[in-house]
């Protein structure tokens, strides 16, 4: 997999994960908000999520998930996508049109440096905060060895 594939699937990972509101504010934010139009979407459908025993059993269908989906074109000709959990429509189409942003070589490094950086550092942070919430309630199993009788 290349750097640039890894970068795009970081990025759109935390639009993904983003608060609609977060990046309300980057889109009002910008100094020139692009034209575009929009491709699909967005639109709200099912996915099957599957899982695996211990992460390394048989594969079996956990349940179904709601998705929103949807696709823009910028007038430059770059299409962006997002796929957001739930019933998300403005979110979904506000993250497929920064992923087509950071796909714009002038654009990218500012939006890396002012929406995905920290839109990645909150997201740390709040995971930190889970984990310290987790962690007075978390039992150690371990097991007695008993001698040979």
């Amino acid at each position: 997999m290349s750097t640039e594939e890894t970068t795009r699937q970081e990025w759109m990972a935390a639009l993904a994960l983003a608060p609609e509101a977060r990046l309300r504010d980057a889109w009002n934010g910008l100094d020139a908000q692009p034209q575009y139009k929009i491709v699909r979407g967005p639109e709200t459908g099912l996915v099957m999520v599957r899982a695996r025993t211990g992460n390394t059993g048989e594969r079996f269908n956990l349940g179904e998930m709601s998705v929103t989906r949807c696709t823009v074109a910028l007038d430059q000709g770059v299409m962006g996508h997002a796929f957001i959990g739930g019933l998300c429509h403005e979110r979904a189409r506000l993250a497929a049109v920064f992923d087509a942003l950071l796909q714009l070589p002038e654009r990218c490094e500012e939006l890396r440096r002012t929406l995905i950086s920290p839109l990645r550092q909150e997201r740390q942070a709040h995971l930190a905060r889970r984990r310290d919430e987790v962690r007075p309630s978390r039992v150690d199993f371990f097991t007695l060895v008993r001698g040979e009788e």
